[in-house]
């Protein structure tokens, strides 16, 4: 597979003067700069001959922490959030019974940068609310069988709270596979335990993801190949468990080591069924088999949602045609849960002019329906997305919380509403908290069209915009929260009114609604209108107890109104984040340079880099959740004999701490 554009977020001018900082001056770096990419592996040996142009074979065994070069670049920094269920939006919602998986690639096998790409063109995953499980998949017998997710889908994920497994593929022999990566895989040392189990666990709590989809599908196995690999599932559960892991299992390879699909829970897969967190259906099933699937799990003492029914979504998406009522039916209990295979058709399906406002107006359609409002499913709706059937889940627990609506792609990069880069870009690590319905508006006019929207931004490369005729008031909800309001407590909103004149409100509930779908009881505080950036500050004095939801109310006093939402924010005080420190340059070749630092004290949301000129022109070069960043492509301007970088520790209220810099010399 050909790798991807490289990654960084080149420089856009800024024109910021800033005065003389002291720098950090490293010494001039020797060693060659090269490009991290996501990790993968084979078991143990490799394929005869010699790799493709830019692929690197490695063998899983011999992996160290230590020995792996690009550990700091892929290693995630966010832990996994606690998750809270609200008040369903809708009544046919529910909480505590089916789940959904999603099996996606978001890129190759090889050449998959670490830290994102100088592209917007990504599956930038935001419906998040209703995942319960990731899963990073790929793997090819030419490149690697065993992928590590990179760190920004980590962090993105877990800021979430959802968990993301690697993925160990054993591909049929069709598509390449060899008997000898199995038996590679389920090999034992001389004690009878499995070195490669222990591998995989040492992996995953170094790269900082949450444990393993294990998916054998090659064939020409025996009884005793099944032995091995059952006692190999076991194992790596053990040791999984003991690190706070998981471990899936494929319906492919059954007990007695040859691979038949089962598209069932029965006497063939129920061994590793029980030696695993969680098996995925293959989809060959019927209504019949997930029935007896969920009996059996029940016989079994396990829950029947640890079973994810597999849809394949890759060729049709939202097109394709599914027995619903055999998994989530709407009349009773759920017969199981969801693994959708290959949800991320929602971007790949479109032309290759699209633009993120295309992939986004496809993924909505996906995740909440034909109707684009989860309050409001469409019962017509051949398609039943998973906000019809499934609660969406909230990390907004605690104070303080702030969110720029980013994606984690964009256009351009924007601080403050200025453009500070104008490359395209993609890093899902500096995805906010996003809103988890989208998007529920309630009016008794028509309904004006919301999105996320990549022409302007107040930070990062997205804002939330509403556009329509408003003719009647209208509430835009936001945000399901648990956050607790102090003597003190604020909220503040960033927002700008394009077209039209509208009186805009913040609508605070301090309760859940008293029922699924309908409206929380709304305080609304009154806020300036305005028609350029600006951050009004509405206290919620008087207010106490908990905020459970948190929206917009706009009233159009002349329309068509075009009103953008750029950021959001509640707060007791201001903070700002210490600075990092001991910013060096790693490894140089030319201009293309990794750069390495000591994390800034406490709790911080992402680094920002940035570049300084001879004339104090300040350019964003990149931001990243790591300690580590990779730069490419850097040049002498201006007649300098060395570039100067800068990076901050931005925290999570967006307050950046004081610089560090760093001087590299041409």
């Amino acid at each position: 597979m050909n790798p991807t554009r490289r990654t960084v977020l080149l420089a856009g001018a800024a024109a910021a003067l800033l005065p003389p900082l002291p720098a950090f001056a490293a010494p001039k770096a020797t060693a060659a700069a090269t490009q991290p990419y996501a990790s993968y592996w084979y078991p143990d040996s490799l394929p005869a001959g010699s790799p493709a142009t830019g692929v690197t074979w490695r063998s899983l065994k011999s992996w160290t922490a230590a020995g792996d070069p690009d550990l700091a670049f892929n290693a995630a920094s966010v832990p996994l959030a606690s998750r809270f269920t609200p008040t369903p939006a809708n009544a046919t919602a529910r909480s505590g019974q089916a789940r959904v998986q999603s099996l996606v690639s978001f890129g190759p096998t090889s050449g998959n940068p670490s830290q994102g790409s100088a592209t917007a063109d990504y599956y930038a995953l935001t419906h998040w609310a209703y995942l319960d499980e990731l899963v990073f998949w790929g793997g090819s017998s030419g490149e690697g069988l065993i992928l590590a997710p990179n760190a920004p889908i980590v962090d993105a994920a877990h800021r979430h709270g959802v968990p993301v497994l690697g993925n160990i593929f054993l591909p049929p022999v069709a598509y390449g596979g060899q008997l000898q990566w199995t038996r590679d895989l389920v090999q034992k040392d001389a004690a009878g335990h499995y070195p490669l189990a222990a591998q995989l666990v040492a992996v995953a709590a170094a790269y900082g993801f949450d444990g393993w989809f294990v998916n054998a599908e090659t064939s020409g196995g025996n009884a005793a190949l099944g032995a091995d690999m059952l006692g190999f599932v076991k194992e790596l559960k053990a040791l999984a468990r003991a690190r706070g892991q998981r471990v899936t299992w494929y319906d492919a390879m059954t007990v007695n080591g040859t691979v038949s699909w089962q598209g069932a829970l029965n006497s063939q897969n129920q061994a590793f069924f029980q030696a695993a967190d969680d098996m995925f259906v293959d989809f060959r099933w019927s209504a019949g088999s997930l029935a007896s699937s969920g009996q059996k799990a029940d016989q079994l003492g396990r829950s029947r949602y640890e079973l994810w029914a597999g849809v394949d979504v890759e060729s049709n998406g939202s097109d394709t045609s599914v027995n619903w009522d055999a998994i989530v039916p709407a009349g009773k209990a759920h017969i199981a849960s969801i693994g959708f295979y290959r949800p991320e058709w929602t971007r790949n399906h479109l032309p290759a002019s699209r633009t993120p406002g295309d992939f986004h107006a496809a993924d909505d359609r996906f995740w909440t329906g034909r109707s684009l409002d989860p309050s409001r499913p469409d019962a017509a709706d051949p398609w039943r997305a998973p906000a019809v059937s499934v609660a969406d889940r909230s990390t907004v627990s605690g104070v303080p919380f702030a969110t720029t609506f980013n994606t984690g792609h964009g256009l351009r990069w924007y601080e403050k509403g200025v453009v500070t880069s104008d490359t395209p870009w993609n890093h899902l690590g500096l995805q906010d908290r996003l809103p988890s319905r989208r998007w529920v508006v309630r009016t008794a006019g028509a309904r004006p069209a919301v999105s996320f929207d990549f022409a302007d931004a107040w930070r990062g490369g997205s804002s939330v915009l509403v556009d329509g005729e408003l003719d009647a008031p209208t509430t835009v909800e936001l945000y399901a929260t648990r956050l607790p309001v102090g003597a003190g407590t604020v909220v503040e909103l960033t927002h700008r009114t394009d077209a039209g004149t509208v009186n805009v409100e913040l609508a605070v509930a301090l309760a859940e609604p008293d029922a699924p779908g309908a409206a929380p009881p709304y305080t609304f505080l009154p806020v300036n209108s305005v028609d350029s950036w600006q951050t009004a500050t509405v206290p919620l004095t008087g207010l106490t107890g908990t905020v459970h939801s948190i929206a917009v109310r706009l009233t159009a006093t002349a329309g068509p109104v075009r009103w953008r939402l750029g950021g959001l924010a509640v707060r007791d005080t201001v903070a700002t984040p210490e600075a990092p420190s001991g910013l060096r340059v790693t490894a140089a070749s030319g201009g293309d340079l990794r750069l390495a630092w000591d994390p800034a004290p406490g709790d911080v949301r992402h680094y920002t880099l940035h570049r300084l000129l001879a004339d104090g022109t300040r350019r964003f070069l990149g931001a990243t959740c790591q300690r580590a960043y990779f730069l490419a492509g850097l040049q002498p301007e201006q007649g300098e004999k060395a570039a100067r970088l800068e990076l901050r520790a931005v925290g999570e209220l967006y307050t950046s701490s004081a610089p560090v810099t760093v001087t590299h010399t041409w």
